[in-house]
């Protein structure tokens, strides 16, 4: 099962837990200096040593660019990799939670992923990958440097640790820009998770670590786990504020978004990520019982473009009304409708 199909640990604001590892073999140049026949040798080799974990090989130049997008909106790989035209492939575990891109920018990523907060699962399962690439490879390395990558930043652990969370009393308090202030000063990203110019659609927000040199991977874990302790309390205290002094303008918020969500024939992706906080809010308060933090988790995939086109078929020539059309029939039938806590 999917991480986006479970509930996680604080979940009413966690939404995902993710640990990436950034690798590359020695002896090769980095990725943007390799030749398309040394790519093929790291994927074979790359492949060969993680064979023993049991993940699907998907051959991404063979990939529809459709497909390549789906998987790049379920985050199991980047934007980037979902256009490389040179040799690269995906290896992939049955449940979507372990993905190794090869042939990338560093030569190997691994990511892991988990539902809520979960940082130390999806971690575990990061490590296990990383020691079977270690055995069966020859990791690039520097006693001063550490793991040696493409990006300067990442030299040290390679390491990068991230969660998803949802924040919509923070972005309407108008707090959002504080916080990050406050958290880049204690090495933590926090950026738009989907949206552009620092605007977020859905109040997502993904929350990183900015170090790798100088802590440790389990120095790391903690301080994210920490700031997203205290990102859930502040973001907790202002929805129950919320809550007490506008009870009825939010119910009849909640309530609007759920009737749209649940009954609308067109939904451009903007609306739907709107209405999506809006209800997921609801939820979080008590206020709807349903549908659940997961189901609305699992929509929030379902409902992006490129997967709403493979659903019907690996479509490619669809008009944009036609597309919101699709995406609102596919909130109708995975939430069925809303319901009001009695």
């Amino acid at each position: 099962m999917a991480w986006y199909n479970e509930s996680g640990a604080e979940n009413d604001v966690v939404i995902s837990s993710r640990v990436r590892f950034a690798r590359n073999i020695a002896g090769y140049p980095f990725g943007s200096k390799l030749t398309d026949a040394a790519r093929s040798e790291i994927i074979e080799k790359v492949t060969k040593a993680l064979a023993p974990a049991g993940l699907e090989t998907v051959d991404l130049v063979a990939e529809s660019p459709l497909e390549a997008a789906s998987l790049a909106e379920k985050r199991l790989i980047t934007s980037e990799f979902a256009d490389e035209k040179a040799p690269h492939t995906l290896l992939v575990d049955k449940d979507e939670k372990s993905t190794v891109m090869i042939g990338g920018e560093d030569h190997v990523r691994i990511q892991t992923f988990a539902a809520g907060l979960a940082l130390k699962d999806a971690y575990d399962r990061a490590v296990a990958l990383d020691d079977l690439l270690d055995e069966g490879t020859e990791i690039a390395y520097s006693e001063t440097r550490g793991y040696l990558t493409q990006n300067p930043t990442d030299l040290g652990t390679g390491m990068r640790a991230s969660l998803v969370v949802h924040l919509p009393a923070m972005t309407m308090a108008r707090q959002i820009g504080s916080a990050a202030r406050g958290l880049s000063k204690l090495g933590v990203s926090m950026r738009a998770f989907i949206g552009e110019n620092g605007e977020s659609a859905g109040s997502l927000y993904q929350i990183s670590n900015t170090v790798t040199m100088g802590m440790t991977e389990e120095e790391i874990l903690e301080k994210l786990t920490s700031v997203a302790g205290q990102l859930a309390e502040s973001e907790r205290k202002l929805r129950g504020t919320l809550k007490s002094d506008s009870f009825a303008r939010l119910c009849d918020r909640v309530m609007r978004a759920g009737g749209v969500l649940s009954s609308a024939y067109m939904m451009s992706g903007g609306e739907f990520m709107g209405l999506w906080s809006d209800v997921r809010l609801g939820v979080s308060l008590g206020i709807l019982t349903e549908p659940s933090l997961t189901r609305l988790d699992e929509l929030l995939v379902a409902a992006m473009p490129a997967n709403l086109l493979v659903a019907a078929g690996n479509r490619t020539e669809v008009a944009s009304s036609e597309l919101e059309i699709m995406r609102a029939k596919t909130v109708r039938s995975m939430i069925g409708g809303v319901k009001v806590s009695e």
